[in-house]
Formats: structure tokens, C-alpha cells, sequence
């Protein structure tokens, strides 16, 4: 079992960066796929990206590919979102996800384990 603390959200003009990170309780965080998710009030929690048991593939809805970066640290147990030339509409609560296989993460129905989310504020 793992349990995932999301943190670093906050409130950033549009066009600035923030920096999400996700800690994970533990020791086999590595054997984990990682996603993270954003939900806004009534609408369904939308896939961002993941990364997957091996760190160096990682996979991002269109919406964000190209601004988001997401990489992870198995030594610190840390799985992080990095967030660029934020705009107005990527405002929402972020949280982050961990499943055994890429396919499970990817699709909040299946996913395993969560984390508490965290809000992001992006101001026009």
C-alpha cells in the first residue's frame, strides 16, 4: 500500500510556473505508476499526465503536453509536476494518483491509490 501528500499549489498570475510535488509513503514506490489528475466543481477528474514504473516514459493529455512536465525521484519517493506558461484555465484542484500498471493510472476509475489534492489558482 502507499499513501500519496500532494504539495507546492498555490496561486500564480497566468504565464508563470508552479512546481507540484507528490510524496509517497512506502518502499515500493518504484514498482508504481504515477499520474496526476485536476478536477474542477462539477466536472469529471481529467487526466494531466503520467509516468510510468520506468521513470523515463511519461505520457500527457494534449490540453497540457508541452507546458507540463512530470518527473520522478524513486530515492526520495517524490513524483513531481511541473507546470509552465500556466493559463487561466488550468485553475483547479491537482491530485496525484498511483496504480500498479500505466493503463490503471490513467483512468480515474481505476486508479488505486490517491492523494488529497492540492489547489492551483491561475489568475487572467
Amino acid at each position: 500500500q502507499v499513501q500519496l501528500v500532494e504539495s507546492g499549489g498555490g496561486l500564480v498570475q497566468a504565464g508563470g510556473s508552479l512546481r507540484l510535488s507528490c510524496a509517497a509513503s512506502g518502499r515500493t514506490f518504484s514498482t508504481y505508476a504515477v499520474a496526476w489528475f485536476r478536477q474542477v466543481p462539477g466536472k469529471e477528474r481529467e487526466f494531466v499526465g503520467r509516468i510510468s514504473l520506468s521513470r523515463d516514459s511519461t505520457y500527457y493529455a494534449e490540453s497540457v503536453k508541452g507546458r507540463f512536465t512530470i518527473s520522478r525521484d524513486n530515492a526520495k519517493r517524490t513524483v513531481y509536476l511541473q507546470m509552465n506558461s500556466l493559463k487561466p484555465e488550468d485553475t483547479a484542484v491537482y491530485y496525484c494518483a498511483a496504480s500498479y500498471s500505466d493503463y490503471d493510472v490513467s483512468n480515474f476509475r481505476t486508479v488505486h491509490y490517491w492523494g488529497q489534492g492540492t489547489q492551483v489558482t491561475v489568475s487572467s
